[in-house]
C-alpha cells in the first residue's frame, strides 16, 4: 500500500495538470507498479484523502483529484 501511494504522490507532483482523474492515477501508478489492482489503487488514493495529502475537486459532472496546496484545487 505505501507503494501505491509513494507512486500516486510521485504523479500528482510532477504532472502538468493540477486535477486530474482517477484513471490517470490508475494508468500512471500502473506504469510503475505493474501489479497493481484497481481496488488497491482507490484504497490508496482515498487513504490520501484522508491524510489530506491529496483533495477531491468536484467538476459539477466528476470527482477529481487534486494534491493539496497545488493549482487552484481549493474553494476560495
Amino acid at each position: 500500500m505505501e507503494d501505491i501511494k509513494k507512486a500516486i504522490l510521485e504523479f500528482a507532483q510532477t504532472s502538468k495538470k493540477s486535477k486530474f482523474y482517477y484513471n490517470d492515477i490508475q494508468k500512471a501508478v500502473q506504469e510503475v507498479l505493474p501489479d497493481a489492482k484497481g481496488r488497491d489503487i482507490k484504497k490508496a488514493a482515498t487513504a490520501l484523502i484522508n491524510e489530506e495529502k491529496l483533495i477531491y475537486f468536484s467538476t459539477g459532472s466528476s470527482t477529481m483529484y487534486g494534491l493539496k496546496g497545488r493549482g487552484q484545487t481549493e474553494d476560495h
